[in-house]
């Protein structure tokens, strides 16, 4: 008898755990991702502001199953799904059947309806976003450096980060460090005191998912970094080079960057299942969609709900939804009773520039240097591969001991047909 075809749409976090939970299962299981590698979206701040490379966050999905007889990963995009027929459909036309289908498509960039700064904004969401945005701001440095108009310059010495939670602060904490500690002295002639840095937060506080005096702490580091942090303030429009806000402020900047919020991937709206009011797939308490029998969402991309809420958008809900998707996969294929997901929150956490990070795990709360610790010891803990666990570990270090960040290339990458 031929094994039950399970097939994994995404490489993220999500799926990538659920495709190790099935690895050597009687089961044959296809992982289909756009991107050949899994990315640790954690870390990718740290990439855009020339601390890491590419390489020492992402990982070859191929290596990972290289040992794995049942596990196969295709490089492709899946353009829909048809529940009634159990096929995948891809990008370019072919089709994929399965006996059983786990969606783990992740998220994208939420700009919340505002056109002008989807066009005119910087992304963080993937690896050609985050090599962008590095060569964007190296760009401004070297224009800057040419420019003979103060008045020009300093538009290009003027940068807004959007979104007051982790991913925004840790780049606005990062790009500082960058600029402070060492670009000003790769460009003498900029002065420090021209360069401004302000992080955009709509909600009252900074970390609003966070106790309250962790937000404080984290104001308190970014403004010691020569950050500016402005809460109760939105972005309204971007028109050229100007920056409007909802206080009726504006600023004239070259760089926006956008980490205001994520909404789920757009393969959820051409699915033929319901959808909650946030635009992701609803889901049992088995974490099946809603309707299906043999069909999972996981990740950012599924709707459970706990507690009157829905989970989180974030890595650790997506890998416990992965493991119990794969748990339920196999009981199901057993003719057995099926088991009912609960999330364990593990806790949240974020740095704000060397030796201080703020870490909240259930009623335990860390700031400063020991929930820097804390953070360094976790993600270097979750990334994968030997080679790359030790690459970060050194960049790291030689950033630490060196006040350096060595990778400050303008790369033009170019394909050939």
């Amino acid at each position: 008898m031929s094994k039950p075809n399970v097939v994994i749409i995404g490489g993220g976090f999500g799926g990538l755990q659920c495709a190790r939970s099935l690895s050597g299962t009687p089961t044959e299981v296809l992982l289909l991702d756009k991107n050949n590698y899994h990315l640790f979206t954690p870390l990718l701040y740290q990439v855009a502001s020339s601390l890491l490379n590419p390489s020492d966050i992402a990982y070859p999905i191929r290596t990972v199953f290289r040992r794995t007889r049942n596990v196969r990963f295709m490089m492709a995009e899946v353009a829909g799904v048809n529940f009634k027929t159990k096929t995948v459909r891809l990008i370019d036309g072919t089709e994929k059947s399965y006996d059983y289908l786990v969606i783990a498509a992740g998220s994208e960039t939420n700009f919340f309806g505002l056109e002008s700064v989807g066009r005119m904004a910087c992304g963080l969401k993937d690896l050609p976003e985050a090599l962008a945005l590095r060569n964007h701001i190296l760009r401004c440095f070297e224009a800057a450096a040419q420019e003979t108009s103060e008045e020009l310059r300093q538009t290009y010495l003027t940068f807004i980060v959007v979104g007051g939670g982790p991913t925004g602060v840790e780049y606005a904490g990062a790009l500082s460090e960058l600029v402070r500690l060492v670009l000003a002295y790769d460009y003498p002639e900029i002065g420090l005191e021209k360069i401004r840095i302000i992080l955009i937060e709509a909600m009252p506080e900074l970390f609003p998912t966070f106790p309250s005096q962790l937000g404080h702490e984290a104001r308190k580091r970014l403004e010691r970094l020569g950050v500016t942090a402005q809460c109760n303030t939105k972005v309204q429009e971007v028109t050229d080079n100007l920056i409007k806000f909802s206080n009726g402020e504006s600023i004239v900047a070259r760089t926006l960057v956008w980490a205001a919020g994520v909404k789920p991937a757009g393969l959820a709206s051409t699915l033929d299942a319901a959808c909650s009011r946030s635009g992701r797939i609803e889901v049992d308490e088995f974490l099946r969609v809603r309707g299906q029998t043999h069909v999972f969402a996981i990740g950012d991309i599924a709707s459970f709900t706990e507690g009157g809420r829905e989970i989180p958008m974030i890595a650790s809900p997506a890998i416990q939804e992965a493991r119990q998707a794969a748990a339920n996969i196999m009981r199901s294929i057993a003719n057995q009773p099926l088991e009912p997901f609960h999330y364990r929150d593990p806790g949240m956490m974020a740095t704000i520039g060397r030796n201080s990070a703020v870490v909240h795990i259930k009623n335990l709360s860390l700031k400063g240097f020991i929930g820097w610790i804390a953070w360094l010891f976790v993600h270097l803990y979750f990334l994968i591969g030997f080679r790359n666990r030790i690459a970060v570990l050194s960049g790291w270090a030689w950033n630490y001991l060196r006040y350096d960040r060595p990778i400050r290339l303008i790369a033009r990458a170019g394909e050939r047909d």
